[in-house]
């Protein structure tokens, strides 16, 4: 092994470690990879990587197309294509017919949808059937991100890993996947899926229901800052003599005069001015400020807007994961995201804040409470920064729904007959989504989730330097012999294996990029089909159910269904196991070793 390919794996261990210590985000991780392998390129004897190789992601085929999948997803989102099938679950009074609808459903749309979209859409509605017929939430929040999963793996453009392993197949001289080719052994991972998690759910799975969240993890209980009028009845009071805790069952944790805290809040005589940092449930923070006379702090009130505007809806909104609001405080943020919106209150879950709210560095599972005027209510589902949990008045969709819907399917159907590649396609749909006005050109930019095309972009040169190297070949050559006495099928299980572990610690994207070169040089070093192992690394960096960080649907329902990190180990590493062993079963059968 030469120097350029002990510098590739450097590089290589590198960025392994830092996609696992999550001190980075992923994107500028890719993006250090790159510079890393270009500067090296450019100044070590030998061949790692070529200005026009560590440029090549930008102009994958699989870059473009992940981009252009995501306006088609919005699409689908904004028009209210997606929400409309949801409406039909609320009809569905038995919770284990509700949870094997939903799974079905989701393995559906996750076959042709972003899952990502599919569970933001979903997430609301299902929380909302969950507490009017009495279902239990957690029993039913991790069977639909397992089933988003699902989906994912049955179609070429099911999940954005898919497309990078294949645009990867075809930049070494590999004839890649067809539109269908996932399809059979999606539809079997999804089967036995499905009846694991109904088999084992009912046990494996916490119950616990809408009140139960709430009274375990103060669900809905808010942190919000109120500001003491003039006229005010707690004005020459204590909180203890207001009885403030014990007629409105709220809590008041600071106290803030100027620049400084009481720190003994309840035993303080209130003055005007003052502003009481409380925490309570928002019908019970409402009526005390009605009664009291007491005003929200003003300056989470953007652009002069009325609290009590008639043409506003209160909305909850969490903080998604991947959101560029994660580790900025209020104060820092940009306000474009949530447009004229006011910011009224925040809950975290098991966490009791006390500090101004415009200081505090906002985390994913975050949950805002905000006044936004109905008609950009549209704008703010839409906006992959958040997840709108509730509405006061949701509206009732765009009217293009079934544009939307039709231009998705125009876009399937092309891919899979053949008539187009894949990514001319999906551009073709994006405009086509343009022109009939389901998207506006600056909802489709805001729509492509950037994080993941740097990812891409970044990463792609990646594998690129370990063929060129021999990096890929020298990994594989030991794999081989640790595994390949045993033959082509264990090398394929170990190949599945490791990728599925290192996909619960750091992106799938990630580890699909990082395992593609080494599974290719893998199955020549063994004389076997590429294809097959490629197959293996597909689903196993798309199927990760062990843990809430491995995955993004994972994350958005960690908070939402009030679940410990251990409920997805007790239910997730048995499936992963399962998983396994079908893939390892019916991979040889489908594509020959």
């Amino acid at each position: 092994m030469g120097l350029e390919a002990i510098l590739v794996l450097c590089v290589l261990a590198g960025a392994i470690a830092l996609f696992v210590s999550e001190k980075l985000s992923v994107d500028l991780i890719a993006m250090l990879v790159l510079a890393t392998l270009l500067v090296l390129g450019l100044f070590v004897p030998g061949r790692i990587l070529s200005p026009a190789e560590a440029v090549s992601g930008f102009s994958s085929q699989a870059t473009i197309a992940v981009a252009a999948m995501f306006v088609l997803s919005a699409a689908l989102q904004r028009t209210g294509a997606m929400r409309a099938i949801g409406r039909l679950f609320a009809r569905i009074r038995q919770q284990w017919l509700f949870v094997l609808v939903l799974m079905l459903t989701l393995v559906g749309l996750g076959a042709f949808v972003n899952n990502t979209a599919a569970m933001a859409v979903f997430l609301p509605m299902v929380l909302a059937i969950a507490a009017s017929n009495g279902f239990s939430a957690s029993k039913v929040l991790i069977p639909m991100s397992y089933a988003a999963q699902m989906g994912g793996v049955c179609t070429l453009i099911g999940t954005s890993t898919n497309l990078l392993v294949h645009s990867m197949a075809q930049a070494v001289g590999l004839p890649g996947f067809d539109f269908f080719e996932f399809t059979s052994l999606g539809l079997i991972t999804a089967a036995v899926g499905i009846s694991y998690v109904m088999l084992v759910g009912p046990w494996l799975l916490p119950s616990r229901r809408t009140a139960e969240l709430t009274q375990t993890y103060d669900l809905g209980k808010y942190i919000t800052e109120l500001h003491v009028t003039s006229d005010s009845k707690l004005v020459g009071q204590t909180v203890t003599e207001a009885r403030l805790g014990e007629t409105y069952n709220v809590s008041v944790l600071e106290l803030l005069r100027g620049e400084r805290k009481v720190w003994a809040p309840k035993q303080t005589r209130v003055e005007a001015g003052d502003i009481l940092l409380v925490r309570g449930h928002w019908d019970k923070v409402s009526e005390l400020r009605d009664k009291a006379r007491l005003e929200h702090e003003p300056e989470f009130v953007l652009h002069d807007q009325q609290f009590e505007d008639a043409d506003q809806v209160l909305a909850e909104v969490m903080i998604a994961p991947g959101s560029r609001l994660h580790g900025r405080a209020l104060a820092d943020v940009d306000a474009g995201w949530y447009r004229r919106a006011t910011i009224l209150a925040l809950h975290r879950r098991s966490e009791v804040l006390r500090e101004q709210l415009k200081t505090v560095t906002l985390e994913v599972g975050d949950v805002l409470l905000a006044l936004v005027p109905k008609a950009e209510v549209a704008a703010l589902r839409g906006d992959r920064s958040v997840i709108v949990l509730s509405e006061k008045e949701p509206d009732s969709g765009t009217g293009k729904a079934w544009i939307a819907t039709g231009i998705m399917v125009a876009v399937v159907g092309a891919a899979a007959l053949d008539w187009l590649p894949i990514m001319a396609a999906a551009i073709v749909g994006c405009i086509a989504l343009v022109l009939t006005r389901c998207l506006k050109p600056e909802e489709a930019y805001e729509a492509i989730d950037w994080r993941v095309i740097m990812l891409l972009a970044g990463l792609l040169p990646l594998g690129i330097a370990m063929q060129n190297t021999g990096a890929a070949a020298w990994m594989a050559e030991h794999a081989v012999a640790l595994v390949g006495d045993f033959g082509p099928v264990a090398a394929l299980a170990a190949i599945y294996a490791i990728t599925a572990l290192m996909t619960e610690a750091m992106s799938n994207n990630a580890s699909a990029v990082l395992m593609t070169p080494i599974a290719i040089a893998t199955a020549q070093g063994l004389d076997s089909n590429p294809t097959a192992f490629l197959v293996a690394v597909a689903f196993a960096a798309s199927t990760s159910f062990a843990t809430p960080v491995g995955y993004q649907t994972n994350t958005m329902i960690y908070s939402a269904g009030g679940y410990r990190f251990t409920d997805f180990v007790r239910i997730g590493v048995p499936l992963n196991v399962l998983f396994w062993l079908v893939a390892v079963m019916f991979i040889p059968r489908f594509w020959p070793l």
